[in-house]
């Protein structure tokens, strides 16, 4: 993992949490414990960082929500 890498987790989860009204821990809870971050997020960092913030937010909300960590 880089720099760039660790940026966009950042980013994504700053957004994440303003778009779902939770802290950035809990945000980063959800995406750790359903494997998320590490199974979609870091893997896919090539693509996923080309989207736009708008894309990207509705993306990963609709992931959290077929993972079952958001309801």
């Amino acid at each position: 993992m880089n720099s760039n890498n660790i940026d966009f987790i950042t980013y994504c989860i700053g957004n994440l949490a303003r778009r779902l009204n939770m802290s950035a821990t809990e945000v980063y809870r959800r995406l750790k414990q359903s494997d998320i971050l590490n199974g979609y997020i870091i893997p896919s960092y090539d693509v996923l960082h080309t989207f736009s913030k708008e894309y990207l937010m509705e993306d990963l909300t609709e992931y959290m929500r077929e993972k079952g960590v958001l309801a």
